[in-house]
């Protein structure tokens, strides 16, 4: 009788994984907040909430709750991402543009950007 030759099973190679290490990443600076400034002498008077925006037309919908607006007033909108300054050029109250809002009044006020609801509006006074 002749003996098999049994074949032994090929040895596995092992291959040598690069043990991965960690890559530090440059720490992120902190962005400064952009702070409308206002003329020396002046201050801000609350006037109103925004309510709603509108961005196809860039208007914004305020709930006047402390004093009334008219058209040439400068105002400050500021909320947690916006702050920016500008003048009015247009109110419009049921679709008809108006002089002058009241308070109390919930109208409709062309804006030069994105503002969000609580977006707080204040008036330029000197």
């Amino acid at each position: 009788m002749k003996k098999k030759k049994v074949k032994k099973p090929a040895k596995k190679t092992v291959k040598k994984v690069k043990k991965r290490t960690a890559v530090k990443k440059p720490a992120v600076k902190a962005k400064k907040k952009k702070v409308t400034s206002i003329p020396a002498g002046a201050s801000l008077e609350e006037v109103g909430v925004i309510t709603h925006y509108f961005p196809k037309v860039d208007a914004a919908v305020v709930k006047l709750t402390k004093s009334g607006l008219s058209i040439g007033d400068k105002i400050v909108i500021k909320g947690h991402t916006s702050d920016f300054k500008e003048k009015v050029n247009s109110i419009q109250l049921d679709h008809e543009p108006i002089q002058n809002a009241e308070k109390n009044m919930e109208i409709g006020l062309k804006v030069k950007a994105k503002v969000r609801e609580h977006d707080v509006v204040y008036k330029i006074v000197s």
